[in-house]
């Protein structure tokens, strides 16, 4: 039987529906075969995973300022809200699942639709093969949070880099041209959380495979990013990744109070912006 840790980790990040478009319709027991545990493991965990989402998103909704924010959200009634991004985003405790949470929860009034089509370890590229389905989504607000895994390097942080920086903004280019197919829709984009690069270095299975990421890749990759008029959250703004607890024992991705922070960083430069 697999570890809870293990199958914890695996149900968290990984969102089958979106890396295997037919597995759509999958049911629990099927999808607990897919990550190697039981029916009851997997349940467990989705259950245990939504109670600590829903407990971080209440405890921003006791925030004046978040509460405050979150009657003037920028969005039309009956919006849809798409995201797509690599791990951070597909996260179970994403930001983008905290903020559906927080919106379902205080402002159903509005009706949104939220859909998450984050893949876990995604480049641009993969992403940019996404566009067809991206599309028929027809989103109304896209947010899109990518570039991290393109920064990832092989060998050393001097090492060569997974996609090439041209190529990064090319992808992003292309996405950003082409993705919406309404003329008002709005395009938000998401800069990486900060890691941290010793912690990297430390971790097992990162230093086995010989792969890693800095801040400085990370940080050229947001300031080249294609974002002309739209509106740019500040994803290492959202929290120190030297605070405790900001991170997953990876120095990687982001733990749920991070996640939380970035969910109301979103709430903020929404309402902010007067978008």
């Amino acid at each position: 039987m697999m570890s809870t840790a293990v199958l914890d980790k695996l149900v968290r990040f990984q969102r089958l529906e979106n890396s295997l478009p037919f597995a759509q319709s999958l049911d629990a027991r099927t999808l607990a075969g897919v990550f190697g545990g039981d029916e009851t493991q997997y349940t467990l965990v989705v259950e245990d995973l939504d109670r600590q989402r829903k407990e971080v998103a209440a405890r921003l909704a006791t925030s004046p300022v978040i509460g405050s924010h979150l009657q003037n959200l920028p969005f039309s009634e009956g919006a849809h809200l798409v995201a797509i991004g690599e791990s951070t985003t597909a996260d179970r405790l994403s930001w983008f699942e905290i903020l559906r949470t927080l919106v379902e929860s205080h402002r159903p009034d509005l009706r949104l639709r939220f859909t998450n089509l984050a893949v876990s370890g995604a480049t641009t590229t993969q992403a940019l093969s996404m566009l067809p389905s991206i599309r028929r989504h027809e989103p109304d607000w896209l947010f899109c949070m990518l570039g991290s895994n393109d920064c990832q390097r092989f060998d050393a942080p001097s090492g060569p880099l997974l996609v090439s920086p041209e190529v990064t903004k090319r992808n992003l280019t292309e996405l950003r041209a082409r993705a919406l197919t309404k003329g008002e829709a709005e395009w938000v984009w998401l800069t990486p959380t900060r890691v941290d690069e010793e912690r990297i270095a430390r971790f097992p299975f990162f230093a086995g495979s010989g792969i890693s990421w800095t801040n400085h890749d990370l940080n050229e990759m947001a300031r080249k990013l294609p974002t002309g008029t739209d509106m740019v959250i500040d994803g290492s703004a959202a929290s120190s990744a030297d605070a405790p607890g900001a991170l997953a024992d990876d120095g990687l991705h982001p733990s749920a109070q991070m996640q939380g922070a970035l969910a109301a960083e979103v709430v903020e430069s929404l309402v902010e912006e007067g978008r």
